[in-house]
């Protein structure tokens, strides 16, 4: 009974989250795959502290940045580590609109990327975010077609109000080709 109440409870809190604008196609749990991020503009609220320390502290601004401005959420919702940096996309219905920073809040255009992405499922913490970083770094060591071009990143798919066990995430490490061939 307690698990049909939980799975009622999940898809519940799950259906808002589907009419939200995505960014990009998510990557399956445990699957790793090479995959290319479309240019965007996205919000960005930044901290001195790691992502972990400071993660509602960089959420709240943002969010109140979208309502200021009357921007639609979008996901999903991105995240530098060291120092902790939250990013936002501006979904493409709003892509003329005129954005301008503020003290809590810069506006930034992205060009296109190509990165390393693992599919994960389980809360946003810094040991999951460890233990998938750790694997997508072994997958790069273990080849020599892609290389590495900067940290991993965080990409969260869900609200704060979605129980862990159902949460969605990716860890993306960005790349580029190896300019070395097998031998």
């Amino acid at each position: 009974m307690k698990f049909l109440q939980l799975t009622i409870l999940a898809l519940l809190l799950f259906q808002p989250m589907s009419a939200y604008e995505s960014a990009f196609a998510r990557t399956d749990v445990g699957s790793i795959e090479i995959k290319t991020i479309p240019a965007a503009r996205l919000l960005v609220s930044q901290s001195d502290n790691s992502y972990f320390e400071a993660n509602n502290g960089l959420f709240r601004p943002l969010f109140r940045y979208i309502q200021a401005n009357d921007i639609a959420m979008t996901t999903p919702v991105e995240a530098a580590i060291e120092p902790g940096t939250m990013y936002f996309y501006v979904g493409s219905d709003y892509a003329d609109l005129e954005l301008k920073d503020t003290d809590e809040v810069t506006i930034i255009e992205v060009p296109e990327r190509t990165v390393l992405s693992l599919g994960v499922r389980g809360g946003y913490s810094a040991k999951n975010f460890n233990s998938a970083q750790a694997r997508l770094l072994t997958y790069l060591s273990e080849q020599d077609k892609w290389i590495a071009t900067g940290p991993a990143r965080a990409i969260y798919w869900n609200s704060p109000f979605m129980p862990g066990i159902f949460k969605r995430s990716e860890i993306h490490i960005p790349v580029t080709k190896s300019t070395t061939e097998e031998k």
